[in-house]
Parts: C-alpha cells; sequence; structure tokens
C-alpha cells in the first residue's frame, strides 16, 4: 500500500497545499541534521505562516522563524514549550518531531545481546519514544478541529517488527517500534477531537546525517538522502496523507510500512 505522492521534490509553492493558507508550524529537534532542513523547507514555503523552531540549543530567530528552547529529556521544558507555542502561535496546524538518537559516545547500536546496556536502553526510549510521546501530549490542544492538521515524527523502517530480518540495534529498533506504537495509539484518540488531523510516523530513508554517518558505507547508490530531499519528501506524504492514514508509519516515497 502507498500513500500517492510525485516522484520529484515538491517546489517551495507546491509544499503544503493541501492544509489552510498562513499556517503554523512547530519544529522540535530544529537543530539536527533533519530538523534544519525541515525548518528552512518551512520558511521557504509561502503557504506557512509562521515556524517556531525547538532545540535543546536554538540558534538565532530570522523572518519567519521563531527559536527556543526545548529537551526531549526534560518533561517540564516540553511543557514550557507548548505554553511558549501557545502564546505565539495560538492554533498550530503542523507539529514536527525530528529528533532522535542512535549514537551518542559509549552509546553504540548493539550487535548482539551481549551489548546491551540499561542507561542506553533507557536514553534511547527517552528520546526516541517517550519525548515525542509528551510532546503529542502537551501540544495536541494546539491543532486546530475543522482544518487540517498533523502530528509527525521522524521513526525509521527498523522500528518495524514484521520488517525486522537481521537482529540487532536493540535499543534503537525497540524505542521506534514504541514510537510506532504511540503515534498509533494517538492517533485514536486525536480523530475522536479532531477529524481532519493525521498522526503519522514516518521514515525518512537512509539521509547524510550525523546519525547515520558511521554507518554509511553499506548504502547502496542513489540511496543516501540530502537532508533537504529527505525533508520535501517527508512533507508531501504529510501532504497527501488523509485522516484515514492516521497512525501508519509511511516512507518517505509514500509507501506504507508494515508496523
Amino acid at each position: 500500500m502507498t500513500i500517492s505522492i510525485s516522484k520529484d521534490t515538491a517546489s517551495p509553492e507546491d509544499l503544503l497545499a493541501s492544509f489552510p493558507k498562513s499556517l503554523n508550524v512547530v519544529v522540535i529537534g530544529a537543530q539536527g541534521g533533519i530538523g534544519a532542513a525541515v525548518t528552512d523547507a518551512l520558511a521557504a514555503a509561502p503557504r506557512v505562516g509562521r515556524v517556531l523552531a525547538l532545540s535543546r540549543r536554538p540558534g538565532e530567530s530570522s523572518g519567519k522563524v521563531e527559536t527556543g528552547a526545548m529537551d526531549l529529556e526534560d518533561p517540564d521544558s516540553i511543557g514550557a514549550a507548548a505554553e511558549l507555542a501557545e502564546q505565539m502561535l495560538g492554533n498550530v496546524h503542523l507539529i514536527f518531531v525530528a529528533s532522535g538518537i542512535l549514537h551518542q559516545g559509549a552509546m553504540q547500536p548493539e550487535k548482539s545481546w551481549r551489548a546491551l546496556d540499561a542507561e542506553n536502553l533507557a536514553r534511547a526510549f527517552a528520546v526516541n519514544a517517550t519525548g515525542p510521546a509528551l510532546v503529542a501530549a502537551r501540544f495536541a490542544h494546539l491543532l486546530p478541529r475543522d482544518e487540517k492538521a498533523c502530528f509527525a515524527a521522524v521513526s525509521a523502517r527498523v522500528g518495524s517488527i514484521t520488517d525486522n530480518g537481521f537482529g540487532g540495534w536493540y535499543a534503537y529498533r525497540a524505542s521506534k517500534a514504541a514510537l510506532n506504537q504511540l503515534i498509533r495509539t494517538f492517533a485514536i484518540e486525536l480523530g475522536r477531537k479532531h477529524p481532519l488531523a493525521t498522526a503519522l510516523a514516518l521514515h525518512p530513508g537512509t539521509t547524510d546525517t550525523a546519525l547515520s554517518a558511521p554507518f554509511q558505507g553499506n548504502v547502496p547508490d542513489g540511496k543516501l538522502f540530502t537532508p533537504a530531499y529527505s525533508a520535501n519528501r517527508m512533507l508531501q506524504v504529510i501532504d497527501a496523507a488523509a485522516p484515514a492514514d492516521s497512525g501508519k508509519l509511511i516512507a518517505w516515497d509514500g509507501e506504507v510500512l508494515p508496523y
């Protein structure tokens, strides 16, 4: 099953054409590779009115982009960021969570169960699952009830339980699988109160960022995407998705992936 989107990147004028004009957007993880690319794409899109770009170390505000601080591992900062979004934007038509962790310092993807570590598992779940779930909980009331809206979070194909044929990467796989289930569950409740909204887990493809850098050696030619390309394709998926697609894990090309 696929969602129909263009085979090419969309022009800024065509991005999010199914959403209301002058839509408000919140991007979380806006200083990361994908998050920065999503923020840049939204800033260039005429249909977008204002963007609140949130990150642990926010950059400078510019044009339609306002910046703010938020740490996915700090529930209090998530609540404070939601209050900031409400004060600054009011309704928010798109909430895009671009943050994620695969490796950092001593935290590395496990090749065997012998490498499992409680602290690393907890960190992966905090960033990849718990944080986005709390964002959904704190920000959901800002989504309009009578206009198209979306909560989207970057997941990964390796979070699919059905598609796991290689093993390894325990913490990353499990935390992304948890994210997919959280979004599926959130989508059911969201649909009762916001019938025009969607909640989506998005697979960006292998993207040339710090997260994938140590693992790019085996990527087939043409399958390592620039952050700008991945961002554009995911925004196309968001634009094309209907309420019937809410709760699904969808790849950058529109393919609906198994849970």
